[in-house]
């Protein structure tokens, strides 16, 4: 998103000898993300041209949303985004700004940005116009659907202006060790491990509760670890035609392992294969994007974080398919 006339900086820029892995990955976004699905999914509740409203004119659409998704990319607070653009030379040239003639927008702009993207549930149409595209360019593979979740810590100290903990997490004991905060649940693609839905709980509700969230309308498969043991026999399953009639593969316990026939292990081997791929998505977003602790307070303000989270995961592992594709040609 350049501007069309190169300022000093980006002049100066361009003798550089070495890009950094930033730049790399911000002009890969650039490159990858449909802008023009997006910004017109946003544009009918965005408040660009604002009759009868005084202030401030409002930011360019395209501006806001780019500096959201570097907040999410950089897992950075609203002064935290505002600071690191100016900065950054990859940030401010991927956000479009030139000093010359105006400043970054300020945090509380994106504070209210942000707010106008919860109220209207837009990470969850984000995400779902995603697999839409997907869908379309063939991309997704169909038939079955892995489920798993993992644990997003929340802050447990009561130091804070409420003085408590978030009401809306809760703890609970994974092996020997307790955490304090949510579940972030996610279904993908058996084939190729995008992400096609998203759910969050407290970290003390049970996985398979939601594997029925999770499943899509025409899945005859599913696969999942031991904590869904039983899914095929729970009400919520047995009573949905459709969902009754799925096959699932889920794992062995551990404990079950090593008196298994060699054949049978040979199975759960393959059973494993398969539901590696939704450990990636889970990786990018904990990992690469740094979303190890919740942000804000309540699951639904981190649910519509995760459902961009996951969204811009999927553009990732989608832009790495093709550069091996195109080095490998």
């Amino acid at each position: 998103m350049d501007s069309e006339q190169p300022s000093f900086a980006d002049v100066e820029y361009g003798y550089r000898r070495r890009v950094s892995k930033r730049e790399q990955f911000l002009e890969q976004m650039e490159a990858t993300i449909p802008w023009q699905v997006w910004i017109d999914l946003i544009e009918p509740y965005y408040y660009l041209d604002r009759p009868g409203k005084t202030g401030r004119k409002a930011k360019p659409l395209a501006m806001m949303l780019r500096m959201y998704l570097l907040q999410v990319w950089f897992n950075l607070s609203d002064e935290g985004v505002e600071d690191a653009i100016y900065d950054s030379f990859a940030m401010r040239r991927f956000l479009g700004v030139d000093f010359t003639v105006e400043q970054v927008p300020d945090a509380t702009t994106l504070l209210h940005f942000r707010h106008l993207l919860e109220k209207h549930q837009l990470g969850q149409r984000l995400l779902a116009a995603q697999n839409d595209l997907f869908e379309r360019e063939g991309w997704i593979m169909r038939g079955g659907t892995i489920v798993d979740a993992t644990i997003i810590a929340a802050p447990s100290s009561t130091k804070n202006a409420a003085g408590a903990r978030d009401p809306e997490m809760h703890q609970t004991r994974k092996g020997n060790q307790w955490y304090f905060g949510m579940k972030a649940h996610i279904g993908t693609d058996a084939g190729t491990g995008y992400v096609h839905s998203v759910t969050a709980t407290a970290a003390n509700v049970s996985d398979i509760t939601e594997a029925v969230h999770l499943m899509r309308p025409d899945d005859t498969a599913g696969w999942g670890d031991a904590g869904y043991l039983g899914v095929d026999k729970r009400e919520e399953i047995t009573g949905d035609p459709h969902l009754a009639g799925v096959t699932w593969h889920i794992a062995a316990r551990k404990s079950q392992l090593a008196r298994m026939h060699p054949h049978e292990r040979a199975i759960e081997s393959r059973k494993a294969g398969v539901r590696a791929k939704v450990e990636h998505a889970f990786l990018i977003v904990k990992r690469d994007f740094g979303f190890t602790k919740t942000r804000y307070r309540g699951l639904a303000k981190n649910l519509h974080h995760l459902h961009v989270a996951f969204a811009l995961a999927n553009w990732l592992m989608r832009a790495r398919a093709v550069a091996l594709t195109m080095a490998a040609a």
